[in-house]
Protein backbone atom coordinates (compact mmCIF):
# COMPACT_ATOMS: atom_id res chain seq x y z
CA UNK A 1 0.00 0.00 0.00
CA UNK A 2 3.11 2.40 -0.01
CA UNK A 3 3.27 2.70 -3.83
CA UNK A 4 -0.59 3.04 -3.94
CA UNK A 5 -0.28 5.87 -0.60
CA UNK A 6 2.13 7.67 -3.28
CA UNK A 7 -0.20 7.54 -6.37
CA UNK A 8 -3.33 8.62 -4.26
CA UNK A 9 -0.72 11.99 -2.55
CA UNK A 10 0.67 12.75 -5.59
CA UNK A 11 -3.07 12.91 -7.41
CA UNK A 12 -4.60 14.94 -4.29
CA UNK A 13 -1.93 17.31 -3.91
CA UNK A 14 -0.18 17.68 -7.17
CA UNK A 15 -3.07 18.57 -9.24
CA UNK A 16 -4.30 21.84 -8.17
CA UNK A 17 -4.15 24.22 -10.74
CA UNK A 18 -8.06 24.16 -12.45
CA UNK A 19 -8.57 24.21 -16.20
CA UNK A 20 -12.40 25.32 -17.03
CA UNK A 21 -14.24 22.71 -19.38
CA UNK A 22 -17.77 23.05 -20.72
CA UNK A 23 -17.71 18.83 -20.37
CA UNK A 24 -15.99 18.52 -16.84
CA UNK A 25 -16.13 21.77 -14.81
CA UNK A 26 -12.72 22.13 -12.86
CA UNK A 27 -10.41 19.97 -14.40
CA UNK A 28 -7.18 19.80 -12.17
CA UNK A 29 -3.52 19.87 -13.59
CA UNK A 30 -0.12 19.57 -11.87
CA UNK A 31 2.19 22.17 -12.53
CA UNK A 32 4.27 19.90 -14.96
CA UNK A 33 1.72 18.62 -16.91
CA UNK A 34 0.31 22.40 -17.43
CA UNK A 35 3.92 23.57 -19.29
CA UNK A 36 3.29 20.28 -21.25
CA UNK A 37 0.16 21.20 -22.14
CA UNK A 38 1.44 24.53 -23.09
CA UNK A 39 3.82 23.24 -25.43
CA UNK A 40 4.03 23.44 -29.18
CA UNK A 41 3.51 20.06 -30.44
CA UNK A 42 0.42 20.46 -27.89
CA UNK A 43 -1.18 23.16 -28.77
CA UNK A 44 -1.25 21.76 -32.44
CA UNK A 45 -3.98 19.99 -31.97
CA UNK A 46 -6.15 23.22 -31.11
CA UNK A 47 -6.39 23.51 -34.70
CA UNK A 48 -7.68 19.92 -35.33
CA UNK A 49 -11.67 19.50 -34.93
CA UNK A 50 -12.19 16.24 -32.98
CA UNK A 51 -14.75 15.59 -35.72
CA UNK A 52 -13.19 16.95 -38.74
CA UNK A 53 -16.19 17.44 -41.36
CA UNK A 54 -18.86 17.05 -38.71
CA UNK A 55 -19.65 21.01 -38.44
CA UNK A 56 -21.08 20.81 -41.41
CA UNK A 57 -23.92 19.00 -40.34
CA UNK A 58 -24.01 19.66 -37.15
CA UNK A 59 -22.80 23.74 -36.54
CA UNK A 60 -22.00 23.04 -33.05
CA UNK A 61 -19.45 20.08 -33.59
CA UNK A 62 -15.93 22.57 -33.71
CA UNK A 63 -14.22 21.22 -30.38
CA UNK A 64 -11.09 19.51 -30.61
CA UNK A 65 -8.58 17.45 -30.32
CA UNK A 66 -6.60 19.27 -27.49
CA UNK A 67 -10.21 19.63 -25.15
CA UNK A 68 -10.39 15.70 -25.79
CA UNK A 69 -7.12 15.15 -25.43
CA UNK A 70 -7.62 16.98 -22.11
CA UNK A 71 -11.37 15.02 -20.93
CA UNK A 72 -9.28 12.13 -21.54
CA UNK A 73 -6.37 12.88 -19.21
CA UNK A 74 -9.23 13.67 -16.48
CA UNK A 75 -10.72 10.48 -16.92
CA UNK A 76 -8.08 8.68 -16.87
CA UNK A 77 -6.91 10.38 -13.63
CA UNK A 78 -10.48 9.67 -11.89
CA UNK A 79 -10.31 5.99 -13.25
CA UNK A 80 -6.63 5.74 -11.46
CA UNK A 81 -7.68 7.09 -8.57
CA UNK A 82 -10.60 4.73 -8.30
CA UNK A 83 -8.35 1.18 -9.38
CA UNK A 84 -5.18 2.05 -7.03
CA UNK A 85 -7.41 1.91 -3.66
CA UNK A 86 -8.30 -1.81 -4.86
CA UNK A 87 -6.78 -4.62 -3.04
CA UNK A 88 -6.76 -6.00 -6.47
CA UNK A 89 -4.39 -3.87 -8.45
CA UNK A 90 -1.41 -4.84 -9.55
CA UNK A 91 2.02 -3.48 -8.86
CA UNK A 92 1.97 -0.58 -9.84
CA UNK A 93 4.92 2.26 -9.68
CA UNK A 94 4.46 6.42 -9.55
CA UNK A 95 6.44 6.79 -12.50
CA UNK A 96 4.28 4.23 -14.11
CA UNK A 97 1.20 6.47 -12.93
CA UNK A 98 2.39 9.63 -13.70
CA UNK A 99 3.38 8.03 -17.13
CA UNK A 100 -0.38 6.62 -17.98
CA UNK A 101 -1.89 10.22 -17.10
CA UNK A 102 0.75 11.90 -19.53
CA UNK A 103 0.00 9.40 -21.96
CA UNK A 104 -3.48 9.87 -21.84
CA UNK A 105 -3.20 13.99 -22.33
CA UNK A 106 -0.84 12.85 -25.45
CA UNK A 107 -2.56 9.71 -26.96
CA UNK A 108 -3.76 11.82 -29.66
CA UNK A 109 -0.40 14.26 -30.97
CA UNK A 110 -0.11 11.92 -33.86
CA UNK A 111 -3.49 12.32 -35.00
CA UNK A 112 -4.48 13.05 -38.79
CA UNK A 113 -6.58 16.65 -39.63
CA UNK A 114 -10.04 15.80 -40.70
CA UNK A 115 -11.06 13.43 -38.32
CA UNK A 116 -10.48 10.02 -40.13
CA UNK A 117 -10.84 10.90 -43.93
CA UNK A 118 -6.76 9.49 -44.23
CA UNK A 119 -7.68 6.51 -41.76
CA UNK A 120 -7.52 3.71 -45.02
CA UNK A 121 -4.28 5.86 -46.89
CA UNK A 122 -1.04 4.00 -46.98
CA UNK A 123 0.15 5.96 -44.10
CA UNK A 124 1.82 5.71 -40.24
CA UNK A 125 -0.95 4.62 -37.41
CA UNK A 126 -1.46 8.04 -35.81
CA UNK A 127 -0.51 6.01 -32.83
CA UNK A 128 3.25 4.93 -33.82
CA UNK A 129 3.56 8.90 -35.04
CA UNK A 130 2.40 9.79 -31.55
CA UNK A 131 4.64 7.74 -30.30
CA UNK A 132 7.80 9.34 -32.20
CA UNK A 133 6.74 12.84 -31.47
CA UNK A 134 6.92 12.08 -28.07
CA UNK A 135 10.39 10.32 -28.14
CA UNK A 136 11.59 13.67 -30.41
CA UNK A 137 12.68 17.10 -29.21
CA UNK A 138 11.56 19.25 -27.84
CA UNK A 139 8.49 17.09 -25.95
CA UNK A 140 11.41 14.21 -24.80
CA UNK A 141 12.91 17.01 -22.48
CA UNK A 142 9.74 18.57 -21.78
CA UNK A 143 8.37 15.10 -20.27
CA UNK A 144 11.80 14.52 -18.55
CA UNK A 145 11.94 18.15 -16.69
CA UNK A 146 8.98 18.81 -16.07
CA UNK A 147 7.24 15.48 -15.08
CA UNK A 148 10.14 13.38 -13.97
CA UNK A 149 9.39 10.50 -16.05
CA UNK A 150 10.83 8.52 -18.71
CA UNK A 151 9.37 9.52 -22.14
CA UNK A 152 9.73 5.94 -23.56
CA UNK A 153 7.53 5.07 -20.61
CA UNK A 154 5.37 7.52 -21.87
CA UNK A 155 5.50 6.12 -25.93
CA UNK A 156 5.55 2.35 -25.09
CA UNK A 157 1.87 3.11 -23.52
CA UNK A 158 0.24 4.61 -26.69
CA UNK A 159 2.34 3.07 -29.14
CA UNK A 160 1.71 -0.74 -29.12
CA UNK A 161 3.99 -1.96 -31.96
CA UNK A 162 6.89 -0.76 -29.24
CA UNK A 163 7.70 -4.42 -28.44
CA UNK A 164 11.08 -3.85 -26.68
CA UNK A 165 12.05 -3.61 -22.98
CA UNK A 166 7.92 -3.88 -22.52
CA UNK A 167 6.90 -4.50 -18.79
CA UNK A 168 3.86 -5.87 -17.79
CA UNK A 169 3.21 -2.59 -16.16
CA UNK A 170 3.76 -1.02 -19.43
CA UNK A 171 0.61 -3.79 -20.88
CA UNK A 172 -2.01 -2.89 -17.76
CA UNK A 173 -1.55 0.65 -18.64
CA UNK A 174 -1.92 0.14 -22.07
CA UNK A 175 -5.45 -1.80 -21.10
CA UNK A 176 -6.25 0.81 -19.71
CA UNK A 177 -6.03 3.58 -22.03
CA UNK A 178 -7.93 1.55 -25.03
CA UNK A 179 -10.37 -1.03 -24.58
CA UNK A 180 -14.10 -1.19 -23.82
CA UNK A 181 -14.09 1.18 -20.77
CA UNK A 182 -11.08 3.50 -21.74
CA UNK A 183 -10.97 7.33 -20.76
CA UNK A 184 -10.44 8.27 -24.61
CA UNK A 185 -14.26 6.60 -25.58
CA UNK A 186 -15.78 7.77 -22.13
CA UNK A 187 -15.03 11.37 -23.10
CA UNK A 188 -15.72 11.25 -26.66
CA UNK A 189 -19.03 9.88 -26.38
CA UNK A 190 -19.74 12.73 -24.02
CA UNK A 191 -18.00 15.07 -25.53
CA UNK A 192 -18.96 14.38 -29.53
CA UNK A 193 -22.96 14.26 -27.74
CA UNK A 194 -22.68 17.69 -25.98
CA UNK A 195 -21.22 19.93 -28.92
CA UNK A 196 -23.82 18.00 -31.78
CA UNK A 197 -26.30 18.84 -29.29
CA UNK A 198 -27.66 15.36 -29.36
CA UNK A 199 -28.31 13.17 -26.29
CA UNK A 200 -26.99 9.59 -27.24
CA UNK A 201 -23.28 9.68 -26.11
CA UNK A 202 -23.88 10.74 -22.93
CA UNK A 203 -22.73 8.47 -20.38
CA UNK A 204 -23.09 8.30 -16.71
CA UNK A 205 -19.41 8.69 -15.75
CA UNK A 206 -19.67 8.52 -11.66
CA UNK A 207 -21.50 5.16 -12.12
CA UNK A 208 -19.46 3.57 -14.53
CA UNK A 209 -16.33 4.88 -12.30
CA UNK A 210 -17.88 3.34 -9.19
CA UNK A 211 -18.57 0.17 -10.46
CA UNK A 212 -15.03 -0.38 -11.76
CA UNK A 213 -12.11 -2.62 -10.04
CA UNK A 214 -8.68 -3.48 -11.96
CA UNK A 215 -7.49 -6.74 -13.15
CA UNK A 216 -4.01 -7.46 -14.20
CA UNK A 217 -4.44 -9.21 -17.50
CA UNK A 218 -7.52 -6.59 -19.12
CA UNK A 219 -6.94 -3.68 -17.16
CA UNK A 220 -10.66 -2.85 -16.28
CA UNK A 221 -13.34 -5.29 -15.05
CA UNK A 222 -16.47 -4.42 -14.24
CA UNK A 223 -19.10 -5.71 -11.10
CA UNK A 224 -22.18 -7.31 -12.50
CA UNK A 225 -24.83 -4.24 -11.05
CA UNK A 226 -22.66 -2.03 -13.30
CA UNK A 227 -23.88 -4.34 -16.68
CA UNK A 228 -26.51 -1.27 -17.19
CA UNK A 229 -23.10 1.11 -17.77
CA UNK A 230 -21.24 -1.21 -20.30
CA UNK A 231 -24.76 -1.36 -22.43
CA UNK A 232 -25.40 2.23 -22.04
CA UNK A 233 -22.15 2.59 -23.78
CA UNK A 234 -22.36 0.19 -26.39
CA UNK A 235 -25.98 1.09 -27.69
CA UNK A 236 -24.33 4.82 -27.24
CA UNK A 237 -21.63 3.99 -29.97
CA UNK A 238 -23.97 2.58 -32.35
CA UNK A 239 -26.61 5.78 -31.83
CA UNK A 240 -23.65 8.30 -32.25
CA UNK A 241 -22.44 6.37 -35.75
CA UNK A 242 -25.56 5.83 -36.99
CA UNK A 243 -26.73 9.74 -36.12
CA UNK A 244 -23.28 11.69 -36.43
CA UNK A 245 -20.20 9.41 -37.61
CA UNK A 246 -21.43 7.88 -40.25
CA UNK A 247 -24.08 10.71 -41.39
CA UNK A 248 -24.58 10.15 -45.25
CA UNK A 249 -23.32 14.16 -45.65
CA UNK A 250 -20.16 13.10 -43.32
CA UNK A 251 -19.33 10.85 -45.29
CA UNK A 252 -19.26 12.65 -48.56
CA UNK A 253 -17.24 15.10 -47.00
CA UNK A 254 -14.68 12.07 -45.36
CA UNK A 255 -14.89 10.41 -48.84
CA UNK A 256 -13.98 13.48 -50.82
CA UNK A 257 -10.88 14.34 -48.71
CA UNK A 258 -9.77 10.68 -48.87
CA UNK A 259 -10.08 10.50 -52.62
CA UNK A 260 -8.31 13.80 -53.67
CA UNK A 261 -5.33 12.59 -51.00
CA UNK A 262 -5.45 9.25 -51.95
CA UNK A 263 -5.14 10.58 -56.26
CA UNK A 264 -2.47 12.56 -54.67
CA UNK A 265 -0.46 9.71 -53.21
CA UNK A 266 -0.84 7.60 -56.01
CA UNK A 267 0.11 9.87 -58.37
CA UNK A 268 3.17 11.33 -57.06
CA UNK A 269 2.46 14.89 -56.47
CA UNK A 270 2.16 14.53 -52.54
CA UNK A 271 4.13 12.17 -50.43
CA UNK A 272 3.33 10.40 -47.32
CA UNK A 273 5.27 12.54 -45.11
CA UNK A 274 3.81 15.75 -46.14
CA UNK A 275 0.49 14.74 -44.55
CA UNK A 276 2.02 14.48 -40.89
CA UNK A 277 2.25 17.33 -38.43
CA UNK A 278 -0.91 19.14 -40.34
CA UNK A 279 -3.61 20.44 -39.01
CA UNK A 280 -7.26 21.35 -40.37
CA UNK A 281 -5.64 24.67 -41.55
CA UNK A 282 -2.53 23.83 -43.45
CA UNK A 283 -4.17 20.57 -45.01
CA UNK A 284 -6.28 22.83 -47.14
CA UNK A 285 -3.85 25.51 -47.70
CA UNK A 286 -0.99 23.55 -48.31
CA UNK A 287 -2.59 21.51 -51.33
CA UNK A 288 -4.31 24.84 -52.45
CA UNK A 289 -1.21 26.68 -52.47
CA UNK A 290 -0.18 23.96 -55.12
CA UNK A 291 -3.24 24.66 -57.15
CA UNK A 292 -1.81 28.02 -57.51
CA UNK A 293 1.82 27.49 -58.23
CA UNK A 294 3.42 26.64 -61.58
CA UNK A 295 5.72 23.34 -59.70
CA UNK A 296 5.84 20.68 -62.79
CA UNK A 297 6.39 17.37 -62.44
CA UNK A 298 6.81 14.22 -64.90
CA UNK A 299 3.34 14.09 -65.38
CA UNK A 300 1.48 16.37 -64.19
CA UNK A 301 1.02 19.80 -63.30
CA UNK A 302 0.42 20.50 -59.74
CA UNK A 303 -1.62 23.72 -60.30
CA UNK A 304 -3.81 21.94 -62.40
CA UNK A 305 -4.31 19.09 -60.62
CA UNK A 306 -8.28 18.76 -59.83
CA UNK A 307 -8.50 16.11 -56.94
CA UNK A 308 -7.04 19.12 -54.87
CA UNK A 309 -10.36 21.00 -55.25
CA UNK A 310 -12.17 18.75 -53.86
CA UNK A 311 -10.52 19.89 -50.64
CA UNK A 312 -11.79 23.39 -51.20
CA UNK A 313 -15.10 22.50 -52.13
CA UNK A 314 -15.42 20.73 -48.64
CA UNK A 315 -14.51 23.99 -47.34
CA UNK A 316 -17.41 25.54 -49.37
CA UNK A 317 -19.42 23.05 -48.39
CA UNK A 318 -19.93 21.92 -51.82
CA UNK A 319 -20.29 18.35 -51.20
CA UNK A 320 -21.07 15.76 -53.26
CA UNK A 321 -24.38 13.78 -53.30
CA UNK A 322 -25.50 10.47 -52.88
CA UNK A 323 -26.22 8.43 -56.41
CA UNK A 324 -26.70 5.05 -54.31
CA UNK A 325 -26.64 3.05 -51.08
CA UNK A 326 -27.08 -0.29 -50.58
CA UNK A 327 -25.96 -2.30 -46.99
CA UNK A 328 -22.41 -3.86 -47.23
CA UNK A 329 -22.14 -7.63 -46.29
CA UNK A 330 -19.33 -9.04 -45.44
CA UNK A 331 -20.39 -12.50 -46.91
CA UNK A 332 -20.08 -10.67 -50.22
CA UNK A 333 -16.86 -11.29 -52.14
CA UNK A 334 -17.82 -8.39 -54.33
CA UNK A 335 -18.23 -6.23 -51.19
CA UNK A 336 -15.07 -7.15 -49.52
CA UNK A 337 -12.86 -6.29 -52.36
CA UNK A 338 -14.35 -2.95 -52.43
CA UNK A 339 -12.38 -2.27 -48.99
CA UNK A 340 -9.08 -1.92 -51.13
CA UNK A 341 -8.93 1.48 -51.80
CA UNK A 342 -7.27 0.39 -55.43
CA UNK A 343 -9.89 -2.25 -55.65
CA UNK A 344 -12.32 0.69 -54.96
CA UNK A 345 -10.52 2.99 -57.52
CA UNK A 346 -10.73 0.52 -60.31
CA UNK A 347 -14.46 0.18 -60.29
CA UNK A 348 -15.15 4.11 -59.73
CA UNK A 349 -13.32 4.19 -63.47
CA UNK A 350 -15.78 1.69 -64.57
CA UNK A 351 -18.71 4.35 -63.20
CA UNK A 352 -17.11 6.84 -64.71
CA UNK A 353 -17.42 5.46 -67.99
CA UNK A 354 -20.88 4.88 -67.76
CA UNK A 355 -21.15 8.67 -66.69
CA UNK A 356 -19.04 9.87 -69.33
CA UNK A 357 -21.72 8.94 -71.91
CA UNK A 358 -24.03 11.12 -70.55
CA UNK A 359 -20.85 14.01 -68.78
CA UNK A 360 -17.57 13.63 -71.39
CA UNK A 361 -15.87 16.51 -69.65
CA UNK A 362 -16.16 15.03 -65.91
CA UNK A 363 -12.67 13.54 -64.68
CA UNK A 364 -12.15 10.62 -62.60
CA UNK A 365 -12.44 12.84 -59.56
CA UNK A 366 -15.87 12.72 -60.22
CA UNK A 367 -17.15 9.40 -58.94
CA UNK A 368 -16.26 8.18 -55.19
CA UNK A 369 -17.10 5.11 -53.68
CA UNK A 370 -17.43 5.28 -49.84
CA UNK A 371 -17.32 2.35 -47.36
CA UNK A 372 -16.75 2.83 -43.63
CA UNK A 373 -14.24 1.29 -41.85
CA UNK A 374 -14.86 -2.03 -39.98
CA UNK A 375 -15.96 -0.90 -36.68
CA UNK A 376 -15.19 -2.83 -33.49
CA UNK A 377 -17.53 -3.02 -30.82
CA UNK A 378 -15.48 -4.07 -28.04
CA UNK A 379 -16.79 -6.47 -25.44
CA UNK A 380 -13.57 -8.24 -24.62
CA UNK A 381 -14.48 -7.58 -20.61
CA UNK A 382 -14.53 -9.40 -17.73
CA UNK A 383 -17.96 -8.83 -15.08
CA UNK A 384 -17.39 -9.93 -11.74
CA UNK A 385 -20.32 -11.76 -9.96
CA UNK A 386 -19.64 -13.09 -6.31
CA UNK A 387 -18.28 -16.28 -7.87
CA UNK A 388 -15.22 -14.93 -9.79
CA UNK A 389 -15.00 -13.75 -13.24
CA UNK A 390 -17.25 -13.98 -16.31
CA UNK A 391 -16.91 -12.89 -19.85
CA UNK A 392 -19.27 -10.30 -20.91
CA UNK A 393 -20.89 -12.15 -23.50
CA UNK A 394 -21.52 -14.86 -21.49
CA UNK A 395 -23.28 -12.45 -18.43
CA UNK A 396 -26.91 -11.49 -18.90
CA UNK A 397 -26.74 -8.99 -21.01
CA UNK A 398 -28.48 -8.37 -24.55
CA UNK A 399 -25.79 -7.52 -25.94
CA UNK A 400 -24.42 -11.11 -27.53
CA UNK A 401 -22.58 -11.17 -30.88
CA UNK A 402 -25.80 -11.77 -32.94
CA UNK A 403 -26.60 -8.30 -31.58
CA UNK A 404 -23.21 -6.64 -31.99
CA UNK A 405 -23.55 -8.17 -35.57
CA UNK A 406 -26.76 -6.67 -35.95
CA UNK A 407 -25.30 -3.24 -35.30
CA UNK A 408 -22.14 -3.72 -37.35
CA UNK A 409 -24.57 -4.88 -40.83
CA UNK A 410 -27.05 -2.16 -39.89
CA UNK A 411 -24.21 0.77 -39.72
CA UNK A 412 -22.21 -0.46 -42.53
CA UNK A 413 -23.07 1.01 -46.07
CA UNK A 414 -21.63 0.96 -49.59
CA UNK A 415 -22.34 4.47 -50.90
CA UNK A 416 -21.58 6.42 -54.21
CA UNK A 417 -20.90 10.13 -54.63
CA UNK A 418 -21.39 12.54 -57.21
CA UNK A 419 -21.31 16.36 -58.02
CA UNK A 420 -24.71 17.74 -57.43
CA UNK A 421 -25.22 18.94 -61.34
CA UNK A 422 -24.39 15.16 -62.25
CA UNK A 423 -26.80 13.98 -59.73
CA UNK A 424 -29.35 16.05 -60.94
CA UNK A 425 -29.32 15.11 -64.41
CA UNK A 426 -28.93 11.79 -63.97
CA UNK A 427 -32.30 9.55 -63.92
CA UNK A 428 -31.91 7.96 -60.83
CA UNK A 429 -33.76 4.51 -61.19
CA UNK A 430 -31.58 3.74 -64.45
CA UNK A 431 -28.29 5.00 -62.82
CA UNK A 432 -28.46 3.11 -59.59
CA UNK A 433 -28.93 0.01 -61.59
CA UNK A 434 -26.98 0.30 -63.72
CA UNK A 435 -24.20 1.32 -60.94
CA UNK A 436 -25.37 -1.72 -58.84
CA UNK A 437 -24.62 -3.41 -61.68
CA UNK A 438 -21.08 -2.11 -62.46
CA UNK A 439 -20.03 -2.76 -58.16
CA UNK A 440 -21.38 -6.25 -58.12
CA UNK A 441 -19.82 -6.74 -61.87
CA UNK A 442 -16.38 -8.89 -61.12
Amino acid sequence: MIVANQILNHIDTDYVKPLRDPLWNNIMLSEGIKKILSSSVMQKLNKIKQLGPTYLVYPGATHTRLSHSIGVFHIAKRILRKLVISSQCPDISLEGAVSFLCAALLHDLGHFPYAHSLKELPLADHETLTGKIILSQPLYNEIKENLKIDPFFVAAIVDKSVKENITNEVIFFRNLLSGVLDPDKLDYLNRDAYFCGIPYGVQDIDFIISNILPHKEKGIAVYAHGLPAIENILFSKYLMYRAVYWHKTVRSATAMAKKALYMGLRDEIIKPEELYDLDDETLLATWTNKLSKNNQSAQTTKNNYKPFSLLKNISERKLYKMVLEIPFCNENKNHNILTSLDKRYGKEIKILSFIKKHFPDCGEESVIIDIPESISFEVDLLVFYKNGFNNFTESDSVFNETVIKGFRETLRKIRVFMPENICEKLSKNSSAHEITEILMSN
